[in-house]
């Protein structure tokens, strides 16, 4: 009997020892990474079989707001994001105690101001009603756009990080209401101009090169980064998927699909 015994106990062993091995392996091949619908979400979802090649399964979790992509990251409930630009992030770690680090810039998305009632920014009228975001990068992005046309001045004018107190001049009165990003194109028709975020913008189907009287350069320095923590920041899964955001594939995927709405940054 113990004979009987002895081979089947070290075979049900390396069953187990099996089993565990592949949980342990098929998590290994996880990757997990919160984004926003467009573009994140889409350039994503473009190199999910690439990535599935070099044996990375990629889960994509899409989120509508700036704030839950950084606390799940931070809180180690998702891997990594991809949605925001460095000056956001930095204002993020600052007010939430936070150390969440850039992997890779991977586009740019001109900021753009838009308006149903009006065609030409020159139309804006005297004390116009002005939205903007009310995070701390977005809403001095915002101020920066306005600033560089003339419609305001800032006492900094290369602050990143300015806010309606650092308002200078307003020579047409315009009367600023502070929102959040995702709320502004819902309340476009209510206001003379409200100033966007591509990616809210293309989700509302406003084409920036197009609908936008006011634009960012194609110099804009708010790159669009992958962003990880500092304890995973360098996991072999988190650089392919950095290498596969900046690969030619991804490259000719943006200026196929957005038509300079949003730009390679690489």
């Amino acid at each position: 009997m113990k004979k009987l015994i002895a081979p089947f106990v070290a075979a049900v062993v390396l069953i187990a020892a099996g089993c565990s091995g592949g949980d342990k392996a098929a998590e290994s091949t996880h990757l997990s990474v919160a984004a926003t619908p467009v573009p994140h979400a889409e350039i994503l979802k473009e190199i999910k079989p690439l990535l599935a090649q070099q044996g990375v399964d990629l889960d994509i979790k899409v989120f509508t707001d700036y704030v839950q992509p950084n606390t799940q990251v931070a809180q180690k409930q998702i891997d990594v994001n991809f949605f925001q630009t460095e000056p956001y992030l930095d204002s993020y770690n600052r007010d939430h105690k936070t150390d969440l680090v850039k992997v890779v810039g991977v586009h740019i998305e001109p900021f753009g101001a838009y308006s149903r009632k009006y065609k030409s920014i020159d139309q804006l009228p005297d004390g116009a009603n002005v939205v903007i975001p009310n995070d701390p990068s977005n809403n001095s992005r915002a101020l920066l756009l306005l600033a560089s046309h003339g419609l305001i001045t800032l006492k900094n004018p290369n602050d990143r990080l300015a806010t309606l107190k650092d308002i200078a001049t307003n020579p047409k009165h315009l009367a600023f209401r502070e929102l959040e990003a995702a709320m502004l194109p819902r309340v476009l028709d209510e206001v003379d101009l409200a100033l966007i975020n591509t990616n809210y913008a293309l989700a509302a189907n406003l084409n920036p090169v197009k609908d936008a009287l006011l634009i960012e350069d194609k110099d804009s320095p708010y790159v669009n980064f992958l962003v990880a923590r500092p304890d995973n920041k360098d996991d072999p899964r988190v650089q392919k998927l950095a290498k596969a955001l900046t690969s030619p594939e991804v490259k000719a995927f943006i200026e196929k699909t957005y038509h300079g709405a949003v730009l390679p940054a690489f």
